[in-house]
């Protein structure tokens, strides 16, 4: 990968833009507003996932931003801030920057009322580090309203339960949701912030749950 330009959004901005995070129902709540963010270095070993799987495409493109920025001194996995940047073939004067951010975890409480440090976006970065033996900078949003949980549970054996694969299959469920009827309503939109950071992934759930 060749980068075209790029920008460090500093610690701050990043912080400030995650605070206006809003669901996709409950009346478009900001989830953040009154929660305490921020950026914190951590073991993934530590972090919980939801996810019970990653793309081996999607870890790949982790691995290659990273290979892509090293030379520059910018270590993807140590971000105090957000990378914007145009890869080779983009338009810095008319295309949107690919942004980059430091995986978003939640303090979550469970079903069984304990705390896990929950990995709400970047599933993919957290697995990159982890393939390098890498610790990393997280945005870790702490005092979250309980009435706004994450739209699904942890993993009960974490990453031993996370599968690495090719292509998702037809009836491969994602996540165990909180809500199967109605999902998506505390899904945190961060793409509405950062245009392109939450990639949308293939359709796999089975039919019976709701978006």
């Amino acid at each position: 990968m060749q980068i075209t330009k790029y920008h460090l959004l500093p610690e701050a901005d990043l912080l400030s833009r995650l605070k206006r995070t809003r669901l996709r129902g409950f009346d478009r709540a900001e989830v953040y507003r009154d929660a305490t963010l921020e950026i914190l270095e951590a073991d993934p070993a530590a972090l919980t996932p939801a996810q019970r799987y990653v793309l081996q495409e999607g870890v790949q493109a982790i691995l290659d931003v990273a290979d892509a920025f090293e030379p520059r001194g910018i270590d993807i996995f140590a971000l105090r801030g957000a990378l914007l940047f145009w890869p080779e073939g983009t338009d810095p004067d008319k295309d949107a920057p690919i942004p980059f951010l430091p995986p978003v975890i939640e303090e979550s409480i469970e079903k069984d009322g304990t705390k896990v440090l929950l990995i709400n976006d970047g599933i993919h970065r957290v697995y990159a580090a982890r393939k390098r033996g890498r610790k990393i900078n997280v945005v870790l949003a702490r005092n979250v309203p309980p009435e706004y949980p994450y739209y699904a549970y942890a993993l009960p054996e974490g990453w031993a339960q996370v599968d690495e694969l090719q292509e998702l299959q037809e009836g491969y469920q994602k996540k165990e949701y909180r809500n199967p009827e109605n999902y998506k309503a505390l899904f945190r939109d961060f793409n509405e912030i950062f245009e392109g950071v939450q990639k949308q992934r293939p359709r796999s759930n089975p039919a019976h749950l709701k978006a």
